[in-house]
C-alpha cells in the first residue's frame, strides 16, 4: 500500500507545477507572459532556501524516514528512462501525423537548446553546492538531474502539443512526477532537491523557446536552407552539430 508520503509527494509535484502550466502562458505576439515563469522560480527558489533553512531541512528530512521506513529495499530502474519519454512522444505523436506547434527541425532545435540549459546548469550546481544524498554515495545531490529532465521534457511536450489537448500536458507531468518520486524512494534525493530539479527544468524549456527565435533568425534568416541539426558528445560533455548548405 502506498504511504501517505508518496501521495503527498506526487501530488504535490503534479498539481503545484503543473496546473498553471496548462494556462496559455504566451500572447498574441508570442512573447512569454512573465507569469509563465513565477511557479518554476519559485520551486528553484524553494530548493536553494531548503539547502540553509533549517525547517526545510527538516521537512526533507521528516519526507525522508517517511519513505525510507518501509522501503529501504526499494530499487527500480524505470526513473533512467522516464525522463526521456515525454520528449520522445512529442516525435511520436509527429510520426503519427499529429502536427505540434514546430516542425522536426524546429522542435529539435529547441530540445537540443533545452538540454544545453539544462545540463549546463545542473552540472553547475551539483559541483558548487556539495550536498550530500540521502545514501551517501557522493555530494551531487542538489539539484535532481533526472528530475530536472523530466520536468523540461515535460514542458516541451506541453509546449508541442499542449494545445491540441490537455490530456498530453497531464501525460507529459504525470511521467515527470513519477520519475521525481521515485528518485526519492531510491534514496538519492532530498524533497527539495526534485523540487528544484523541476522548476529547473520547466525553466531550461521556457528560455529555450525564448531564444530561439533569434537563434533561428542568426543562423537561417529569410533564406531556406537543408541543414540538420544532429547532437553530438565533445570534450566531455553533450553538444549539437550543424550541416548542410547555409
Amino acid at each position: 500500500m502506498l504511504n501517505k508520503c508518496f501521495l503527498l509527494s506526487a501530488l504535490f509535484l503534479l498539481s503545484v507545477l503543473s496546473s498553471k502550466g496548462q494556462q496559455a502562458d504566451t500572447v498574441a505576439t508570442g512573447r512569454p507572459k512573465f507569469v509563465a515563469f513565477i511557479l518554476p522560480a519559485a520551486a528553484v527558489t524553494y530548493g536553494f532556501v531548503a539547502l540553509n533553512n533549517n525547517t526545510l531541512r527538516r521537512f526533507d528530512n521528516y519526507v525522508h524516514k517517511k519513505i525510507n521506513q518501509d522501503n529501504h529495499s526499494f530499487h527500480t530502474s524505470a526513473d533512467d528512462y522516464l525522463r526521456y519519454v515525454p520528449a520522445l512522444a512529442v516525435y511520436g505523436l509527429d510520426l503519427m501525423g499529429i502536427k505540434g506547434r514546430n516542425n522536426f527541425r524546429d522542435k529539435t532545435a529547441i530540445l537540443i537548446i533545452t538540454a544545453a540549459f539544462t545540463t549546463a546548469s545542473v552540472d553547475v550546481l551539483k559541483t558548487s553546492s556539495n550536498r550530500m544524498r540521502p545514501n551517501r554515495l557522493n555530494d551531487y545531490s542538489f539539484p535532481s538531474g533526472h528530475a530536472a529532465t523530466a520536468f523540461a521534457t515535460a514542458e516541451f511536450l506541453r509546449k508541442e502539443y499542449g494545445e491540441e489537448s490537455i490530456w498530453y500536458s497531464i501525460g507529459g507531468y504525470g511521467v515527470a512526477s513519477a520519475t521525481s518520486v521515485l528518485r526519492l524512494y531510491k534514496n538519492y534525493h532530498w524533497f527539495s532537491d526534485v523540487v528544484a530539479g523541476a522548476g529547473l527544468g520547466i525553466l531550461s524549456t521556457k528560455f529555450a523557446y525564448l531564444v530561439y527565435p533569434s537563434v533561428q533568425k542568426m543562423i537561417w534568416g529569410k533564406k531556406k536552407s537543408d541543414i540538420v541539426i544532429l547532437p553530438t558528445y565533445q570534450n566531455g560533455g553533450p553538444a549539437f552539430a550543424l550541416s548542410g548548405r547555409f
